[in-house]
């Protein structure tokens, strides 16, 4: 019974990133927004499961979770998918190319990832003549990048539990 019981507490432990991601999408809030403050905890999440454990988020889960989120928010279908995506690409090749683990090297590493996935973000509403805050877009960024070492010790966290 033991056994089965911790089988189980496993399992489901690695299954949390997943869950977190499509709740996160189904929920449409993947942007903490408070009065000055907002945080998009998508891309933190894509961005340090593809880059420390890619098995638990698969790409074509990390695009459907972007498509939920269009369709929640009701922004033009792909954006979000296409943004999440430039993320897990950066994170994959920073995956490849890092030797030794640690916050400093992830979080440098995230503003590339931050500038692409915005870039094409920006671009993408600007094509099909969305209209949008593009200065919230800005200071949803900086302060993504700001509370990225936050979450990553959560995930850290989480992460030495899927071990144990």
């Amino acid at each position: 019974m033991a056994v089965l019981v911790k089988y189980f507490k496993l399992n489901f432990l690695k299954l949390l990133p997943l869950l977190f991601l499509f709740f996160i999408s189904l929920n449409g809030n993947s942007v903490i927004d408070f009065k000055i403050l907002s945080i998009n905890i998508h891309y933190i999440l894509v961005y340090f499961w593809v880059l420390r454990k890619p098995q638990a988020l698969g790409y074509g889960f990390i695009f459907l979770s972007g498509i939920i989120t269009d369709v929640v928010i009701g922004l033009p279908i792909g954006v979000s998918a296409l943004a999440l995506l430039i993320i897990a690409s950066v994170a994959a090749y920073v995956r490849a190319v890092t030797v030794r683990i640690s916050l400093i090297n992830d979080w440098i590493s995230f503003i590339p990832a931050l500038l692409l996935a915005n870039s094409i973000y920006f671009t993408s509403l600007y094509l099909t003549s969305y209209s949008f805050d593009y200065l919230y877009l800005l200071q949803n960024s900086i302060f993504t990048f700001i509370f990225y070492p936050v979450l990553w010790l959560f995930f850290n966290l989480l992460l030495n539990l899927m071990k144990a």
